[in-house]
């Protein structure tokens, strides 16, 4: 990887884990005014317009012909419709800072996972700081519990997240020589659109004006702007460029940087509460996630 190419990819990882951070804020805003169903409906809609129109006008091409398509619907399946169900739900019976520390799991599962499907082995420091940071996420846990502000729904709703993000990671990895970013991003969107939009339908039981009112208040529509622009097509393009490019251990510990802004939103403008406790247990997190990185074999930096 040449030096342009090495800055692109590192550029790409860090503006679109840093908007990723933000969208949980950006969520828990809008579940104010919309179920879940609808709010994914409507983000993933915009973002597969979006792209359809950079095809439409020449800006962007699409080449499935004589590819293996339907692991781009794997692909989708895992994330966004498996993912986001686990993180929508795990908003709705938590709080963003909880969900963002949760989501700082998924370097540890993925290096895991990686084991199995790609031959690459933990070693024992990598258990080692995965266990410090599975301790750190307890303790977040237990803090939210006892503060009224988490139940266990939650929990198993983000574990079932973080699974789908790392089944995402793993499998965009490993097709990323035969689809290019746009074409993975593009099939992401379409999936979540087509699933979200039935569940939203079922949900609403055909009413449009159900399904449409929520698009009249400007706080939601600009929580749907934001989610779909920035963190769908943009974050998720960018995600697809820097998997394109970095190892499965490299790309996920820029999950890092989503830890430390959903905290940052939660706490400053959220104003969701907080304590030097909550701040021992995260800091628990970022150094397990940073040392099974550091820990890695060579062949993994």
């Amino acid at each position: 990887m040449d030096q342009k190419t090495k800055l692109y990819t590192f550029l790409s990882a860090i503006v679109g884990h840093i908007f990723w951070g933000f969208s949980f804020m950006a969520s828990k805003r809008g579940q104010e005014s919309a179920h879940i169903f609808v709010l994914l409906s409507h983000r993933f809609i915009l973002a597969f317009v979006i792209m359809t129109v950079l095809v439409l006008v020449g800006a962007a091409k699409l080449r499935l012909r004589g590819k293996r398509w339907w692991l781009l619907v794997l692909l989708g399946i895992a994330e966004p419709v498996v993912y986001f169900l686990g993180e929508q739900y795990g908003l709705l019976h938590s709080t963003s800072i909880f969900s963002g520390v949760m989501i700082a799991m998924i370097p540890i599962v993925s290096v895991l996972a990686a084991a199995p499907i790609l031959g690459e082995k933990p070693t024992a420091g990598q258990v080692l700081f995965g266990a410090l940071s599975v301790g750190g996420v307890v303790g977040i846990g237990l803090l939210s519990k006892s503060s009224g502000s988490l139940d266990w729904i939650g929990v198993v709703a983000l574990v079932i997240a973080v699974c789908g993000a790392a089944g995402y990671t793993l499998l965009g990895r490993s097709i990323s020589t035969e689809f290019t970013p746009f074409e993975r991003t593009y099939m992401m969107m379409a999936v979540g659109a087509a699933v979200f939009s039935a569940l939203a339908v079922a949900h609403t039981r055909g009413n449009m004006e159900v399904y449409l009112r929520p698009l009249g208040e400007m706080e939601y529509l600009l929580s749907i702007l934001f989610l779909g622009v920035f963190c769908s097509v943009v974050c998720y393009f960018m995600s697809s460029y820097a998997i394109t490019h970095l190892t499965v251990a490299q790309e996920t510990v820029f999950a890092n940087l989503t830890t430390a802004v959903s905290v940052f939103a939660g706490v400053v403008i959220l104003k969701e509460p907080f304590s030097w406790w909550g701040l021992l247990f995260c800091v628990m997190i970022l150094l397990g996630i940073y040392g099974v990185q550091l820990t890695s074999p060579k062949d993994q930096k």
